[in-house]
């Protein structure tokens, strides 16, 4: 639980978080598979016309799409290989 916090404090930290994705995307480690299903979950969401939450409720709308983008980031985090996460700090 302390992992998923912490990781999660991270995605909201853009001046890390940036770079971290980056360098996923740049890194040789990371097979092409993983970076097309990263891309492809984001790109399948945004053009999913269903929410769990309309956006119509605009606080909870909000919440919703954000969950979502984080889960998401959350997964890159996890399939981001050992010294990446190491190197933000997101393995201990």
């Amino acid at each position: 639980m302390i992992r998923f916090v912490k990781r999660v404090r991270f995605l909201f930290n853009v001046r890390r978080s940036v770079p971290f994705l980056v360098d996923f995307f740049r890194s040789s480690d990371v097979s092409a598979v993983k970076k097309g299903l990263s891309v492809g979950l984001v790109a399948f969401y945004i053009w999913l016309p269903l929410d769990l939450i309309p956006d119509v409720f605009l606080v909870l709308g909000i919440v919703d799409d954000l969950a979502v983008f984080t889960f998401i980031l959350q997964l890159m985090v996890k399939m981001a290989p050992l010294e990446l996460q190491n190197k933000y700090e997101l393995k201990k």
